[in-house]
């Protein structure tokens, strides 16, 4: 493997979990080339791959699962499409929730608009299940772990606000200006022929804020 610019927090022949930074599209797109999959040759000279075997938002930094072979790829997707891939994202928010953890089971659904389109709650979306709990809080603001059990567009983004607290950063969901503060923390999947264990560390900037807040790191 030629040397990739960018943390390689899980490896093996068929699978890599890289840690993409904060503000690196997965696809390339009409106002950029550079993205995780223009990466691709890094990875692999193979012809058949590699593929993305989920996604990220842009500005969502962490955690993602790249398949080095067809054969892993159709695994994992299979896995993802079963939830029974564990995902666990870190989110700094506004107004701290009361409780200290829950559920949210909240379907949501794409809405589109002159303006755009986003996600949004509504009783004839796809099911969407997330698990929260308050890692810190202060000054009215949390650090907050969330599992999702579903794997919606911007299903993070779009709980955390239907619960009142939207993530800092998050411009489209009421979280303000300032740069999403939200990240793909740990990975967690069981192949047939291997065991996929990854975990993303915060980047200087998630830090920084929470240090601004008094909000401890785990």
């Amino acid at each position: 493997m030629t040397h990739f610019p960018y943390p390689i927090l899980y490896q093996s022949p068929r699978l890599v979990v890289i840690d993409k930074p904060a503000g690196l599209p997965v696809h390339p797109g009409p106002k950029t080339t550079h993205s995780v999959e223009s990466l691709f040759p890094l990875l692999s000279k193979r012809k058949d791959g590699p593929w993305l075997a989920h996604r990220l938002d842009a500005d969502t930094s962490g955690c993602l699962l790249i398949a080095l072979r067809k054969q892993a790829l159709v695994e994992a997707q299979a896995l993802f499409a079963a939830g029974l891939v564990r995902k666990t994202y870190w989110a700094v928010v506004g107004n701290a929730p009361k409780e200290d953890d829950g559920i949210i089971d909240t379907p949501l659904r794409k809405v589109t608009t002159k303006e755009g389109w986003h996600m949004a709650p509504h009783a004839d979306g796809q099911n969407a299940v997330t698990a929260w709990r308050v890692l810190s809080r202060n000054q009215g603001k949390a650090l907050m772990a969330l599992t999702l059990l579903t794997g919606r567009t911007h299903q993070a983004r779009v709980h955390c606000a239907a619960l009142g607290c939207p993530i800092i950063g998050d411009e489209r969901y009421g979280g303000g200006k300032g740069g999403l503060h939200l990240m793909s923390r740990s990975l967690e999947a069981t192949l047939t022929t291997e065991q996929v264990s990854a975990r993303a560390e915060p980047s200087e900037s998630f830090r920084h804020t929470c240090h601004g807040f008094g909000l401890t790191l785990p």
